[in-house]
């Protein structure tokens, strides 16, 4: 990697018009008076840095399920999914990663497979940290359909900043793992439902990178890890 690919990262279309648009407040600001310009600048850089997307490296070994978002697991629960996907409503473990507005917010796929069902659905938007958000925000829930049968849920909720679920993707797609499918626009959260019988190997509190931290593998019978803060 070149040294200023180390600070420059490519921005994803979505982000260009927003951009565009915080670019020309701040030339306002300018005009208006010289130290909000700068303010206006600032938020300018902030905006494209929103809408980086840098490349990833992805593990490349069947049965690893990878995190869809960058960001902290927040919440490590037994849960049911989403009603509108048909999963049932037996709990299965969901793993939550808490998006800041500092963080990357391109969703990538947790595991190669199909997208058997997507269904958004309007809600509140409430602080994507707290556990209700799950229920009660705007989500955008995905049920993806592995070779073996299985089934993994992937779902996209606004938070308190954020305003709008941008999917990439269409049912009936296939999808690698790592693969983009979507975007949230200024904070949120992703949840993962692990199918029956698999262990998260990630903590509360542990920093994510979409498409290369492994939240489970599919493969190992190993129980949930657990961590501590030193």
């Amino acid at each position: 990697m070149k040294m200023h690919e180390t600070f420059i990262k490519p921005m994803h279309p979505e982000g260009i018009k927003f951009v565009a648009i915080f670019a020309a407040i701040a030339l306002v600001l300018f005009w208006l008076w010289e130290p909000l310009g700068w303010l206006g600048f600032g938020l300018t850089v902030w905006c494209y840095y929103f809408f980086r997307d840098p490349k990833r490296s992805v593990p490349d070994r069947e049965g690893l399920i990878v995190s869809p978002a960058d960001g902290v697991v927040s919440l490590i629960e037994p849960a049911a999914p989403p009603p509108e996907l048909g999963m049932g409503d037996a709990p299965l473990t969901r793993v939550s990663v808490f998006m800041s507005v500092f963080n990357c917010h391109v969703n990538r796929a947790p595991i190669a497979g199909q997208v058997d069902k997507m269904v958004y659905r309007p809600g509140k938007f409430l602080n994507a940290s707290l556990d209700k958000a799950s229920e009660d925000n705007e989500r955008n829930s995905l049920a993806l359909l592995l070779p073996d049968g299985r089934r993994i849920a992937v779902v996209q909720i606004a938070g308190l900043v954020a305003r709008r679920i941008v999917p990439f993707v269409e049912e009936g797609q296939s999808l690698r793992t790592g693969e983009r499918f979507g975007l949230i626009r200024f904070g949120s959260r992703l949840d993962v439902y692990l199918p029956e019988g698999v262990s998260p190997l990630v903590a509360l509190g542990q920093t994510m990178v979409a498409g290369e931290s492994i939240i489970a593998d599919l493969n190992s019978p190993e129980l949930r890890r657990l961590a501590q803060s030193i």
